[in-house]
């Protein structure tokens, strides 16, 4: 009785584990999802490059979620100018056609322009 219960314990935890290794437990990992539709109440912007990315203003405007197609961001407005977000690494500037978004060491977005919303 006791090896087949350890048979039966051995036989679920395989299956338990096979079901986890489709779980993916980090959104920043290396698949991209694309999105289908652009995301609810943002702003597409178009940069240099095609470069694209989307913002939504929340919290009044204090806050600009900066929204990646694979992953987001929340960006705070910078004290200083009212145009300026940032999350201490990544700063976006919102200046019309003009709009530049540098995100630290590896992405830089420049000449963003906010699409218009079909």
């Amino acid at each position: 009785m006791h090896s087949f219960k350890l048979s039966l314990l051995t036989v679920c935890m395989l299956a338990f584990l096979s079901a986890c290794s489709s779980i993916k437990l980090n959104p920043f990992g290396s698949g991209t999802k694309e999105r289908s539709a652009a995301p609810e109440n943002a702003t597409a912007y178009v940069c240099d490059g095609n470069k694209q990315f989307y913002i939504r203003l929340l919290n009044n405007g204090n806050d600009a979620w900066l929204i990646y197609p694979d992953h987001e961001v929340n960006l705070s407005k910078s004290a200083d100018n009212n145009n300026r977000y940032t999350s201490g690494v990544i700063t976006l500037l919102i200046n019309g056609d003009q709009t530049t978004l540098d995100d630290g060491e590896k992405i830089a977005y420049v000449a963003c322009k906010p699409q218009l919303k079909k």
